[in-house]
């Protein structure tokens, strides 16, 4: 029998607020899109256990292109792996607009395609049902 948490998919949208830039550039640190994982995992949690769950782990964490402030990124997490008490959740945080101040202070487009800044395997774990 098939578990129906697996596959699973959440996804968040967010702006990426100005006092976040951290770096030249208006680049924004990694860790920001760490905390959006947690958002992400979090709401899993709810959708499959009816608890917020906790983080145990990341593993084969990547940062392949910069988030800056202005931009919108797309947070998504899928449960790959159902255990007893853990859950293997396949995450993403993928830059949708990006602004564009080489036009004008508030100029901004969509991405086509969006760029793919930091994906993870992360491991939560819910509490034992009694």
């Amino acid at each position: 029998m098939t578990d129906a948490r697996l596959g699973l998919t959440v996804t968040h949208r967010r702006y990426v607020p100005y006092s976040h830039a951290h770096y030249a550039g208006n680049l924004v640190d990694g860790a920001y899109a760490m905390g959006l994982f947690g958002d992400v995992a979090t709401e899993v949690c709810i959708r499959t256990d009816g608890d917020e769950g906790l983080f145990a782990g990341y593993s084969d964490v990547r940062f392949t292109a910069p988030i800056r402030a202005g931009d919108v990124v797309e947070v998504t997490a899928q449960v790959t792996r159902v255990g007893t008490r853990s859950r293997t959740l396949e995450l993403s945080c993928v830059v949708v607009c990006r602004g564009r101040p080489d036009r004008s202070e508030s100029a901004a487009e969509v991405l086509e395609p969006p760029i793919v800044a930091v994906t993870a395997t992360g491991t939560v774990v819910v509490p034992s049902v009694a």
